[in-house]
């Protein structure tokens, strides 16, 4: 089975029905604008435009003027008898429903509507998905089913299986990068070919994934078989889906995973852990890349202010901050628990929750300092397995606030790549607004709820 990809484009029947609606009653901006009003996805910022048969050149680029838009392409050419269809990308600040209605009054348009996106309908086919193994992942509808899951198995059946260009840090242990399900979604820099040379600047040489921070080299996988964690959660966030293997994560493909390794045999420190979150601050605020989170499935160590500043110069950066709760099963607003509680507003912080609603045995809560759940318990994902002295993909079942954190992450990059230009504060309102009230986590979370993909 291909993988299923969000599709977008105007099809001959969209044409179709423009130009009939047109012939009888000019068009129908009324329902166009019905349709945003309830959110009937398109292209952002994009508009389809009819001209009205024998529309002069000058008339046409008068429109494309007056709206201060660009030309994107000829969905249909016209000529004497017939308009033609254009396809136009409006200004960022622009209202589609008020160009929408503008454009139905100028003499030279026959209509105008948004330029509406049509999907797929997908479903995972991967062995861990198919065989009701990878609950985290499910919804109320579908098969597998169970209404405590991420509910990402809904989104994906609405099509929304892809990440694209959206990027995501994981702090963490290495990623087995090789991994069968996580290479396609593994990044590559293109600012640092491997010549031995640091070509960006950046202090790291060859950075090709990203960078271990522990042992000071470019090898991400330098743990080997001990990457599981690391490997484990980005399995979570972007394992491959609809490729019939091992697992799906939140994203399917699109997404790229950099590794920003610190935790190693011993654990990391705060030293390393705060090298990589201006990592990946610098890539963004320099490069111009497109990190939406980093995911921080970690925790332990006391108050750090330098470890907060390092939150606080990504979040300025709009990069969010995904955190464990804590594995200790105590209230977090009585005993703080970090980095997950540190009060800065790019946090999100993230409970576990069992397959049947329940709040994890081991995990910590609190109902001003953590911000929601999601599942944490029997979570399969991607691991590295030693075979003969060689490392090969594997899967296994883990439990942890560390397992629910990427579900979440997922979420973050999944709501951003329908939404470019999001900022942090945006999408995390938009997680937490979206959260299914759950009676295990009233009182034990700022939200009272879980983690709902499909809300947003």
């Amino acid at each position: 089975m291909k993988k299923n990809r969000m599709a977008v484009w105007v099809g001959l029947t969209l044409v179709a029905m423009g130009a009939a609606q047109a012939a009888s009653a000019g068009g129908r901006p009324d329902l166009v604008v019905k349709g945003l009003k309830e959110g009937k996805p398109h292209a952002s910022g994009e508009l389809l435009v009819k001209y009205r048969d024998g529309a002069a050149a000058a008339d046409r680029q008068a429109v494309v003027h007056g709206l201060g838009a660009q030309k994107l392409d000829t969905v249909r050419r016209g000529n004497g008898r017939t308009g033609e269809i254009a396809l136009l990308k409006l200004p960022g600040n622009m209202d589609l429903s008020a160009a929408v209605q503008a454009l139905s009054a100028d003499p030279a348009v026959e209509y105008a509507e948004p330029n509406w996106t049509y999907q797929h309908h997908a479903v995972s086919n991967d062995t861990y998905s198919t065989n009701g193994s990878l609950w985290g992942m499910y919804g109320d509808a579908g098969t597998p089913a169970n209404a405590y899951g991420s509910q990402a198995s809904e989104a994906w059946a609405a099509g929304h299986t892809s990440c694209g260009n959206v990027v995501i840090g994981v702090i963490d242990e290495g990623i087995y990068f090789n991994h069968e399900d996580l290479a396609a979604n593994i990044w590559t820099n293109p600012y640092d070919p491997v010549d031995g040379v640091d070509n960006d600047g950046n202090g790291y040489v060859d950075d090709v994934r990203g960078w271990d921070f522990d042992g000071n080299s470019n090898n991400i996988n330098s743990g080997g078989a001990n990457d599981d964690h690391g490997t484990h959660v980005a399995g979570t966030i972007a394992g491959a889906g609809g490729n019939g293997k091992g697992v799906a994560g939140v994203c399917w493909s699109g997404v790229k995973l950099i590794s920003g390794k610190f935790l190693g045999r011993r654990g990391g420190s705060t030293a390393n852990a705060i090298k990589a979150i201006d990592y990946f601050t610098d890539l963004k605020t320099r490069h111009g890349l497109n990190i939406v989170a980093t995911n921080n499935s970690w925790g332990g160590g006391g108050f750090s202010q330098a470890l907060q500043d390092a939150i606080t110069r990504a979040g300025n950066a709009e990069i969010l901050f995904i955190a464990a709760a804590g594995n200790d099963a105590y209230d977090n607003d009585a005993t703080a628990s970090y980095p997950s509680n540190y009060p800065n507003a790019n946090v999100i912080a993230v409970a576990s929750t069992t397959s049947t609603g329940g709040l994890s045995s081991f995990s910590q809560w609190g109902r001003t300092t953590v911000d929601l759940g999601a599942p944490g318990s029997g979570i399969w994902s991607t691991v590295p397995k030693s075979s003969k002295g060689a490392l090969v993909s594997g899967y296994a079942s883990y439990n942890g606030t560390s397992m629910a954190t990427p579900h979440v992450t997922g979420a973050a990059a999944l709501y951003a790549s329908t939404r470019p230009g999001s900022t942090a504060a945006q999408i995390k309102a938009a997680i937490l607004d979206a959260t299914v009230p759950t009676p295990s986590l009233q009182n034990k979370t700022v939200t009272g709820g879980r983690l709902n993909v499909s809300g947003f």
